[in-house]
């Protein structure tokens, strides 16, 4: 059960935060050890759909750590001062 935006508390938002951009990264570094040891052995076609598919996976890991990164600085900025 996931919760919504805005009923996460800041400790979890910056757990999720950080395991998107662990798996960011892990994907990155999977993408680039195996593409560029297997681009040559695959073929164009295949290559470009892989290369389109990583483009895919990135660009929504990038799009759900921006998601929580707005959603921490909101919370930051309704926080009252102590």
């Amino acid at each position: 059960m996931d919760k919504r935006p805005g009923e996460r508390t800041t400790e979890e938002l910056m757990e999720m935060l950080q395991k998107l951009k662990d798996s960011l990264c892990d994907l990155e570094d999977m993408h680039a050890f195996t593409f560029g040891k297997t681009s040559l052995h695959i073929g164009a076609e295949k290559a470009q759909r892989l290369q389109a598919e990583f483009e895919e996976e990135c660009r929504l890991l990038n799009r759900r750590i921006a998601e929580i990164e707005k959603e921490l600085q909101a919370g930051n900025s309704h926080q009252k001062p102590e």
